[in-house]
């Protein structure tokens, strides 16, 4: 059995994704906020970039030798066996639009996996945490995923449908689940603090999706690809209560 996280650890975690929250607000709404693009197309602002600046150095204070992966710089390589994943705002269309379902993401990965996972809301001010044999946590409480038992009222985020498998979209709905986008880490906050059933990303990079296996597994939910392995780097997410679970990759995959 894969030891228990540091509590140590993971209450600096949470508080530096909460500093580093703090520091998109002055950008946030702001009307001389500049978009620019990237290579592949999307956007990157400086509430991004100096986002991630503070978190890697802050972490290469607190935990020097640490690898990091972020989603703004190059990789650093880990001298440790240990690797933070840091996305600075993840849902960077909804910030630049002035939607306040923005959030930050910081995990911590090990020799045996996801040990310690944080989704910050900045603009919302709530925060989702867990740590491997800690628990999970939000501002309100216990974090614990919903008993809702099928699809049929399910409620299924996603940040996208641009990505979906042709058809599964019209086969969600006839299975009755109710479908909600503008999700990103805010839609894996809603399902872990059991206020939605399902997220669903096609399509993603592991750090927009690293707090997510430590989270999910201690607030009592599952999350995968979407065939249904475990882990953050085969390029697709899936995080539910546990009940929808193989349901909800059996429509996806049909």
């Amino acid at each position: 059995m894969a030891p228990a996280a540091s509590a140590e650890e993971l209450e600096l975690a949470v508080a530096l994704l909460r500093e580093a929250g703090e520091r998109t607000l002055r950008w946030f709404r702001a009307t001389d906020l500049v978009v620019e693009r990237k290579g592949d197309g999307t956007p990157v602002t400086a509430a991004d970039r100096d986002t991630e600046r503070f978190l890697r150095e802050a972490l290469a204070e607190a935990f020097p030798g640490d690898g990091v992966l972020g989603e703004e710089e190059a990789p650093a390589a880990s001298r440790t066996g240990r690797r933070w994943v840091i996305d600075p705002i993840d849902g960077t269309k909804a910030f630049t639009c002035g939607v306040p379902l923005y959030s930050n993401l910081l995990a911590l990965e090990d020799e045996h996996g996801i040990a310690i996972g944080v989704i910050n809301l900045p603009a919302l001010g709530e925060t989702v945490w867990a740590g491997r044999g800690l628990g999970a946590r939000s501002d309100r409480g216990p974090a614990r995923v919903s008993a809702h038992p099928g699809l049929d009222g399910a409620y299924v985020m996603s940040s996208s449908f641009s990505h979906w498998p042709p058809g599964a979209v019209a086969r969600l709905e006839g299975a009755g689940a109710v479908l909600r986008t503008w999700g990103d880490g805010y839609g894996y906050a809603l399902v872990a603090t059991g206020r939605a059933a399902a997220m669903v990303d096609p399509a993603v990079e592991p750090y927009d999706i690293g707090p997510m296996p430590v989270i999910f597994s201690e607030a009592g939910g599952r999350f995968t690809d979407l065939a249904g392995a475990e882990g953050i780097e085969a390029g697709s997410g899936v995080g539910t209560n546990g009940h929808v679970h193989e349901a909800l990759l059996e429509v996806l995959r049909a």
